[in-house]
């Protein structure tokens, strides 16, 4: 019934060796797959937040709805200050405008400054609360004091700068997700009210 193998090499491996192998090869193959699931998802965590961090840089942005510059009297020439009236752009997360930094390049140099800062007051008249932005029906006008020559309620310094008939101004607002909205401001050549739409 049973075939006697008299040939030690025909017999098949058994025994504690053999065991010890197998076992060997699971253990590898198990270290293995752990390490490239935890790798996929340490690649997957961070895809989401490069993911999450793209799209705030490209739609957490603010839009300038009308902008405008004041004089202290039309015989200086000199714009006071700097008005604004800003909107949330399409959706867009809460913006708060004390964390909204602000820049401006002229023909006087550069400026580069905090909405919170003693310069700036902001006014939110639809909507919001606390100087934040929660929608896009949110509209905030922000006042930028330029010179000491102003007589805006809740600014208690100015940046300065002199802004005169015939000027150009590129004046950038940066939201706290890094999103930027440009704006250009051209000073007409001749001025005769005291109040100038830009």
């Amino acid at each position: 019934m049973f075939e006697t193998i008299l040939d030690e090499e025909e017999r098949g491996q058994v025994g504690i060796g053999t065991l010890i192998v197998f076992i060997a090869m699971v253990l590898v193959a198990a270290i293995a797959a752990g390490v490239l699931i935890n790798t996929a998802g340490f690649l997957q965590t961070q895809a989401e937040a490069t993911g999450e961090e793209s799209t705030s840089q490209v739609s957490d942005r603010l839009q300038v709805v009308s902008q405008s510059g004041y004089l202290s009297d039309t015989s200086s020439g000199t714009v006071d200050h700097l008005q604004f009236v800003l909107a949330q752009s399409p959706g867009a997360d809460n913006i708060d405008l004390d964390e909204v930094s602000a820049e401006l390049i002229g023909e006087d140099g550069q400026e580069t400054f905090q909405l919170s800062s003693d310069e700036v007051d902001i006014n939110i008249f639809t909507g919001g609360s606390n100087n934040v932005m929660t929608d896009t029906s949110d509209r905030a006008e922000v006042s930028i004091a330029l010179t000491s020559n102003n007589d805006i309620a809740g600014v208690t310094e100015n940046l300065g700068y002199t802004l005169e008939e015939g000027d150009t101004l590129t004046f950038t607002f940066t939201t706290p997700s890094g999103a930027t909205t440009t704006t250009e401001i051209r000073i007409p050549s001749t001025v005769v009210d005291n109040s100038v739409r830009l």
